[in-house]
């Protein structure tokens, strides 16, 4: 039975330190983790992977069970040494000033990029390609040569977060990587959102858990994060 919990109410969250401690070691493994940022904010759920375990497979998870954008969130310092802008930088054009978003006060997106030996791009075998370079890139991004091994536009959107992370922004960006940083991975996570085909909306938390629950993958609530890595 569909729940009626949705962006507005703030589940309740009894997770315990050893429950939070399991979910740092699934994903230190190659399971995803499902992460609701908070009502007051986007209200969303987002499936989230380590880039490194983003197989075929995994993306057609992405699209099929979250259905969301599949981004791949990057440090600041990654993108830094990448030279990757925010979006909204680089783009003169009236439709990209004075942003007024409901849930926080920049967009973290900067470009969309296929790796350079995917074909279209868009298949499963290519954004995992694309996504799996680009965690091999994060561990050593003085080493990395970005615009010889990827190329823009693509169909994988980047994602750059807040220099401090959680003590300057709170969005599923930033959750990811504290995540990926408690868990000793290095700083590169796939993010999407869990949408609902039934409602046209998020999937609402309790669904998202129930989810979770069913392929036995960890559920997090923002707080649950913050609490613990902010």
């Amino acid at each position: 039975m569909r729940t009626e919990t949705g962006p507005g109410t703030e589940p309740q969250s009894t997770l315990s330190e050893s429950e939070f401690r399991r979910s740092l070691e699934s994903f230190r493994s190659g399971e995803p983790l499902l992460v609701h940022d908070a009502a007051d904010r986007e209200g969303e759920t987002d499936l989230i992977y380590h880039a490194d375990a983003v197989t075929p497979d995994a993306v057609a998870r992405l699209r099929n069970d979250a259905g969301g954008l599949v981004c791949v969130a990057l440090s600041h310092d990654v993108a830094e040494a990448f030279d990757l802008p925010f979006f909204t930088d680089e783009v003169d054009h009236p439709a990209a000033a004075d942003h007024e978003l409901g849930y926080d006060e920049r967009s973290s997106f900067s470009f969309t990029v296929n790796h350079r030996d995917t074909y279209t791009g868009i298949t499963d075998s290519d954004r995992s390609t694309t996504i799996r370079a680009l965690g091999e890139a994060a561990a050593e991004p003085s080493a990395t040569d970005f615009a010889a091994e990827f190329r823009v536009p693509g169909h994988v959107h980047l994602l750059r977060a807040a220099p401090d992370l959680l003590a300057q922004r709170e969005g599923h960006t930033e959750l990811g990587l504290a995540l990926a940083d408690a868990a000793d991975l290095t700083p590169a996570v796939v993010v999407c959102e869990m949408l609902d085909d039934e409602t046209g909306e998020a999937l609402t938390p309790a669904d998202a858990r129930a989810y979770a629950d069913r392929y036995d993958f960890a559920y997090l609530e923002g707080r649950d994060v913050l609490e613990r890595l902010g």
